[in-house]
């Protein structure tokens, strides 16, 4: 679904054409902003202006220009427009007591059943528009403007948490079991987990206090921010019930922990709880009967976490665990894996056409990262300030 362009300081619109003095103050707030250490694409977004057009502005400016839009305009006369009158008229028809309440697209189909048209639906919204009376109306919620995208960043363990329910099947028809888990996004271990027999916000705010106390994030006095540490904890979620709870919100405000959501609708946000879940239901171990009890699917998800947590090689973090990610001995191991290769290459180096496979860790894990800037655009207009 797209959505309309910020018009920013300049307040342009899409298409609209921007005055010489307009250009000008927007090169101006540019080249202030440029020599104050402010990045370009964080300027032009917003004066609501893209790079391209502010490179144009800065190129009929250059020498004696003076920053006039030649492009020629339409002079063109529209033989058919609606008249003056026709468009009171059209004004008049809706404000009247019958066609008060309704739309353009049922006023137009009424007249011409009395052998009247005025003109098309279209004309009627446009004149309706042009006046202000085109405002929506009914007891519907207006659309909203769409929810900023999350962009998370960890750059350590314990950093950035993603957490998450699923069903797991019981004997019972329509009855079904309830899975939290709690994984740390960088090291993708799971340091929490739960089977409960309902979505409860009171069991995941005690879940993720037991993963607190575990990962040595509160202290003895009391909750608080793990000492040394320079930024909150985030536990990251979707829109779930569970999730955005005041039972929730109230224990994570006492364990410092800061709270994320997903946009609604949007399961790529949460990428690596719904990885995680698909992992453990496609396991080949993973029952083919229902489970029985919350003693049996607790059974096989200690099991599972255990086998995930200590042997399961992610290939997101190069094929080592999550726990010797988790506990930093991931460097060594892959420092190791490097040494290896580069022996067997200097054994037999006509076997190795180019270097050999990079073992380093990813030292930053994002949801969601940005996008890259564009650097050729961004160089031009620096060089050019």
């Amino acid at each position: 679904m797209g959505c309309k362009k910020d018009p920013g300081l300049l307040g342009r619109g899409r298409g609209r054409l921007t005055s010489p003095e307009d250009r000008q103050k927007a090169l101006q707030i540019l080249d202030e902003g440029i020599a104050a250490g402010a990045r370009v694409s964080e300027l032009a977004l917003l004066l609501g202006v893209g790079l391209t057009t502010l490179q144009r502005w800065r190129r009929q400016f250059a020498g004696d220009g003076d920053g006039l839009d030649l492009r020629k305009g339409s002079h063109r006369h529209v033989g058919h427009r609606l008249s003056e009158e026709e468009r009171q008229r059209i004004l008049l028809t809706c404000n009247e007591p019958e066609f008060a309440a309704l739309p353009p697209g049922q006023i137009v189909p009424i007249l011409a059943d009395r052998g009247l048209f005025i003109g098309s639906e279209r004309s009627f919204y446009r004149v309706l528009h042009a006046h202000g009376q085109a405002h929506r109306r009914g007891r519907a919620r207006p659309p909203q403007e769409p929810r900023a995208v999350p962009r998370l960043r960890a750059a350590g363990p314990n950093q950035l948490w993603s957490w998450d329910i699923t069903y797991l099947p019981t004997t019972v028809r329509g009855v079904w079991l309830y899975l939290y888990l709690v994984i740390d996004v960088w090291s993708r271990k799971v340091v929490a987990w739960d089977v409960a027999e309902r979505e409860d916000p009171a069991i995941a705010a005690d879940l993720v206090s037991r993963a607190c106390l575990r990962e040595r994030y509160c202290c003895a006095e009391g909750f608080a921010y793990s000492k040394g540490r320079k930024q909150p904890l985030v536990l990251h979620a979707d829109n779930g019930n569970a999730m955005r709870a005041a039972t929730l919100k109230s224990r994570l405000e006492e364990l410092g922990v800061l709270r994320s959501f997903s946009r609604p609708r949007v399961s790529n946000d949460n990428p690596y709880s719904e990885s995680l879940f698909r992992t453990a239901k496609y396991r080949p171990d993973y029952p083919r009967r229902p489970f029985s009890s919350v003693e049996t699917s607790c059974q096989w998800v200690a099991s599972f976490v255990d086998w995930y947590n200590h042997r399961h090689r992610h290939s997101g973090i190069k094929f080592v665990t999550p726990h010797q990610r988790h506990s930093g001995q991931a460097v060594d191991i892959c420092r190791h894996r490097a040494v290896v290769y580069e022996q067997a290459r200097q054994r037999h180096p006509r076997r190795w056409s180019r270097s050999t496979r990079c073992w380093r860790q990813p030292e930053v894990v994002w949801i969601n990262p940005p996008p890259p800037e564009i650097e050729s655009d961004l160089t031009t207009l620096a060089m050019a300030a």
